[in-house]
Parts: structure tokens; sequence; C-alpha cells
């Protein structure tokens, strides 16, 4: 692959300051530090020692993190619990300097959270043994959506993209976005979207970002490390999408990049594929894709960032991010390595 590093590090450059609004679930991540004690005399499970516990954001507040990380300046957008995990979200938000004004809080909704539960011994690293999920579905009504739809039109001129990061907890509305999508499409603001089970839901979007099992639910198929098959159901998402482009991120096998009246291409994973945690691997994706949109560059070159971004978040624990320095980094590397 002929790759123009010096393009491709004057693109971080240009992600400084760009704003980009993130409307999608917001999750409590909750990690339970433990040690693997004994085997229990009351029944065959292990008893677990209590360590500590830590929280981060996972779902929309990952993206928004990643793009923070990254040199953005992130706009979330969204629903909270008036709840001790929805506060919990708002003082991370606020203690990493994000802006917190546009998520709406409600009485009667529980803040999605995931309780992950990692055991190991006291010189050993830690492995996740359980995961815990503490699910609310919205009810939406015409208020909701009024006030949601606010929120994104009083942003839309001074956001440079719009993420959508659609973790099936309803907080991203159908009605919602083609009330906005006009707006932004008037002001030429790219929009990403990474959709769960949703996919094709949200036409006309500049690019989406799914992996091959969100592909596999989309179509009602199984591509199973099929090329050809693989191909095909490229194809055919971007037709349903009336989309520019699509990326479909495939794990150790990298990511597969489909654009309008152009062949598929491909980019082999960077780095090594003895993964650690693949946690919010998509959401680094879909937030340095979005960010490098921003910052001018075609879909090609926002694959091959989007990348080694992605390269360097699997290499981490948990829902991770990488930074705009870490990014450079690696693509001064790799640019000594050819010249």
């Amino acid at each position: 692959m002929n790759i123009n590093f010096t393009s491709l590090l004057n693109l971080i450059e240009n992600f400084k300051n760009k704003k980009i609004a993130v409307w999608g679930d917001f999750i409590l991540d909750e990690y339970i530090y433990t040690l693997s004690h004994r085997v229990s005399r009351e029944a065959p499970v292990l008893i677990l020692k209590y360590q500590a516990t830590e929280y981060g954001l996972g779902g929309a507040g990952n993206s928004v993190n990643n793009i923070k990380t990254l040199g953005g300046i992130p706009l979330p957008v969204g629903i909270l619990g008036e709840d001790e995990k929805g506060n919990r979200i708002l003082d991370l938000l606020k203690r990493n300097g994000i802006e917190t004004e546009y998520l709406i809080k409600l009485k009667n909704y529980s803040t999605p959270a995931k309780a992950r539960i990692l055991a190991g011994g006291e010189h050993t690293r830690k492995q996740q043994v359980l995961r815990i999920d503490y699910e609310d579905k919205l009810k939406y009504n015409e208020k909701l959506k009024s006030l949601l739809l606010s929120c994104l039109l009083e942003i839309s001129d001074e956001i440079d993209a719009l993420l959508i990061s659609d973790y099936n907890y309803l907080t991203v509305n159908e009605d919602v976005y083609y009330k906005i999508l006009p707006k932004l499409k008037e002001l030429k603001k790219p929009i990403s979207l990474d959709s769960r089970f949703k996919l094709l839901n949200f036409k006309e979007v500049t690019i989406a970002t799914p992996n091959e099992p969100e592909v596999s639910y989309a179509l009602n198929l199984e591509i199973n490390d099929n090329e050809e098959i693989l191909k095909k159901a490229g194809k055919e998402i971007l037709r349903k999408l009336s989309a520019p482009a699509l990326l479909i991120t495939r794990g150790y096998k990298g990511m597969t990049l489909f654009e309008k009246g152009k062949e598929p291409f491909s980019i082999p994973i960077y780095g090594s594929d003895e993964i650690v945690d693949v946690t919010g691997a998509g959401d680094t994706v879909i937030s340095t894709y979005t960010l490098a949109l921003t910052a001018g560059a075609d879909f090609r070159e926002a694959a091959y960032l989007s990348n080694y971004a992605a390269g360097l978040v699997v290499m981490k624990k948990g829902a991770a991010t990488v930074s705009q320095e870490e990014l450079k980094k690696i693509l001064i590397k790799e640019k000594n390595k050819v010249e």
C-alpha cells in the first residue's frame, strides 16, 4: 500500500479543536477488581476477594473520550436517568473538561451500566469473568423528541460533524434523525454512524462503520470469512443506505472500505493480531474517522488513520482511547521505515 504519511500527519494536526456532536447511548462502565481466592464449599463457584472499583465512560461516552484525546472538542447529546449512574457519567465528563449542557436527565429512566468483574492472582493480569448489564429502554414521547431535536438544532451551526453512537438503548431516534438530516446536509456537515442493530434505519449518512456481525444482522446473512460474500454485502449496505462510503471493521482481519463507484479496498490490521481487548475499538474507529473527515481527509485517508488508531487501542484493556501523540508517534515510526 502506497501511504502518504506526511499527509496523514498533517491531517492529525488538523484534528485540533474540531467540534463533534456525539449523539447516542451513554453507558456507565464499572470495573470491579478481585483476587481469585478459593472455590466455595457451598457450590462449585469461585470466591473472589474484592480489591477495588473503577468507573469509566462506555457507549457513546467512549467516542466522546476518544475525540477529546485525539484533540477534538466533543459535544455529548443524549439522555441520562436522574440516578447515581447518571451522576457518575456527568462527573466523569466534567472532570475531563467536556461540556454536558446537551445531556437530558429523566426521572423515570435508569441510566444503562455494564459492571465487569475481573479476577486474577496477586501478580497476574486480571481477566474478565462476568459482566452484569443494567438495562432500561427509553419510552419516547413527542416532548422528549422535541427536546432532543432542539439540542441538535441548537448546535448544528457550530459543530463540524455529527457522530451517531447507537447501542440499542433507543436514545437515537429515527424521527429525530430525519428532522435534523436536512439541516446538516444543507450545512454540508459529515454524519458518521455506528449502530448495533439499526444500521439500515439511518439513510444518507456520510459514513457508517459497522463490524461484520452488524452487517450480517442487517442483511440476515452469514459472511463466515467469505471475501465474495463480504464484498456483495458491503455493496448492498452502501446501496440501501444511499451513502457515499462504508467501512466494515473485521477484527484481526483489518477493515474494508466501500466507496460509491469504486472497488472495495481492504486494509490489513495494524500491529499484532494478538489482541488484548476489543472493548470499545469500534468507538475509536468512528471517532478517528469522523475527525479525519472534518480535517479534510478523503475516505481512504480516514480509513488508514482509523486502522492505525484501532491497532493501538486493541492492545489496551477496557474501553480505552488513543491520544493524538500516540497516533502521530506510530505514523512517524511507519514513515521512517519506508524512507
